[in-house]
């Protein structure tokens, strides 16, 4: 078998790198192969450095987003407090919504790349 059709297959104790698709060890947090830090995966949905995830912000977003909830979870207190402020108007809730679209289209990678920081 080449070595294009063996990264192909994994067995149970290994993932393929989210860079280059290299198979590693499940536990690896850098891609020996490429060197790219990898995606931590936590009940099965993918989570930043600083442990965020894209879909607790999401619902966050949705269910909590007038008030403000996601944007203190996401670590922006200054944005979260004005989402406070004007709560009363709808304005926030309005804007959440959209956040919460925008947080369901965007890529695990976008997320990391613009919430990751520990």
């Amino acid at each position: 078998m080449n070595n294009v059709a063996a990264q192909r297959f994994k067995n149970e104790n290994e993932k393929f790198c989210t860079d280059c698709a290299a198979n590693i060890n499940i536990k690896a947090e850098i891609c020996p192969k490429c060197g790219v830090r990898q995606i931590a995966i936590s009940n099965g949905f993918a989570s930043a450095q600083n442990g965020k995830s894209r879909v607790t912000a999401a619902l966050l977003a949705f269910f909590l987003g007038g008030f403000g909830v996601h944007k203190f979870y996401l670590g922006q207190v200054g944005m979260g407090i004005i989402y406070l402020l004007f709560c009363w108007t709808f304005i926030p809730a309005i804007i959440a919504f959209i956040e919460f679209i925008i947080l369901l289209l965007m890529s695990d990678t976008e997320f990391n790349r613009k919430y990751g920081r520990l």
